[in-house]
């Protein structure tokens, strides 16, 4: 997998992304990028890779059955009736010479340590958030800095139908997120706003805001 450059173009036009994209990479792809997509249980981490992958995505998806009550938590996710356990994984063309592979993570922290091995490799991650259950949050973004401190990170917010309006400037003091880290709000369920986060990530890979020197 090739690594891209601060030189690659990003087609922000992607953000749209009219149309139905072919089962084949295109012949200009030049550069491929591995991304993460990370959050608390049930956050839509497979709703926002099924709905900009342009393949048919790969899901592992299996029944919850009486052995999760007391262990999983379903506060305002009592609709929940399968949970991903090993990932997701899914494709979006980006530009014509850019595309992105996007492998999802299980959210139940169980399931960590299958983290390790799908952030192989991988150049950014995206972490959902969901406002009606924020601590779940602070547990992914934790075992990112804890284990993959140098991966590049942004913040989606996925706004559900009863999701309170938080403030950016106190979910970032929340998150304790660093300066710079891009924080969006999105529809997991819309192709173009989910593609919106993703893109805020690729250009934070590509254009790190620069750190403040350490004084001296």
């Amino acid at each position: 997998m090739v690594s891209a450059t601060s030189s690659d173009p990003v087609d922000h036009a992607a953000a749209g992304l009219v149309g139905s994209a072919p089962a084949a990479v295109p012949s200009s792809v030049r550069h491929s990028v591995k991304i993460l997509v990370v959050g608390g249980f049930g956050v839509g981490k497979t709703t926002l890779i099924g709905s900009v992958s342009e393949i048919a995505p790969l899901r592992t998806e299996e029944p919850m059955t009486t052995a999760s009550v007391g262990v999983d938590d379903l506060e305002r996710l009592e609709n929940k009736t399968a949970t991903t356990v090993a990932m997701d994984f899914g494709r979006i063309t980006l530009s014509d010479q850019l595309v992105l592979y996007l492998f999802g993570t299980p959210g139940q922290q169980r399931f960590w340590p299958l983290w390790q091995g799908l952030a192989t490799g991988a150049l950014g991650a995206l972490v959902l958030v969901d406002t009606r259950r924020l601590a779940a949050s602070f547990s992914a973004i934790d075992q990112l800095e804890q284990h993959h401190p140098d991966l590049p990170l942004a913040v989606a917010v996925n706004q559900f139908p009863d999701s309170p309006t938080v403030d950016h400037d106190q979910l970032r003091q929340a998150l304790d997120l660093q300066p710079g880290t891009p924080l969006t709000d999105c529809d997991a369920r819309q192709r173009g706003s989910a593609a919106g986060s993703l893109i805020s990530l690729v250009d934070h890979i590509y254009r790190p805001v620069p750190t403040a020197p350490s004084p001296r």
